[in-house]
């Protein structure tokens, strides 16, 4: 019987798995807050890391738009974990949490460690709030 492909939900664990401490543990606590968020966020590796997606109804449109991508996690620097939000520039952020200003739209949100991870739970719970509700059902 040949092997099936792991879930999606496994690939991203297997991929935090395979990380070193503590980073681990605040990609584990970063994952878990914004998947208790809402119901309808789902995971994936995608661009070679971990990312998230809304999974719910929607209405159609161009694959180029990006309009189911979240955020996606970047972990190519060492001081920080970047938190890419492809359509970020729709998310209205008062706090600056997300920050630049890129002509493709998007945002990013700079993590240090667990403990900025959690000082910053609130502004990122209210960013996946704000760019759901703005998603065309």
């Amino acid at each position: 019987m040949p092997k099936q492909k792991p879930t999606n939900q496994e690939q991203v664990t297997a991929y935090i798995q395979n990380l070193e401490q503590p980073l681990a543990e605040t990609i584990t606590f970063l994952r878990q807050i914004i998947l208790e968020t809402d119901g309808e966020i789902a995971e994936h590796i995608k661009w070679n890391s971990p990312s998230f997606y809304y999974s719910g109804e929607i209405k159609p449109f161009d694959p180029k738009e990006y309009k189911r991508d979240l955020l996606v996690v970047n972990l190519h620097r060492k001081e920080s974990i970047l938190l890419v939000f492809p359509t970020g520039d729709k998310i209205s952020d008062t706090s600056g949490f997300l920050e630049g200003n890129y002509t493709d739209g998007r945002r990013l949100a700079k993590i240090k460690d667990l403990e900025d991870a959690k000082a910053k739970q609130h502004h990122l719970q209210n960013a996946i709030k704000d760019w759901i509700s703005k998603i065309e059902k």
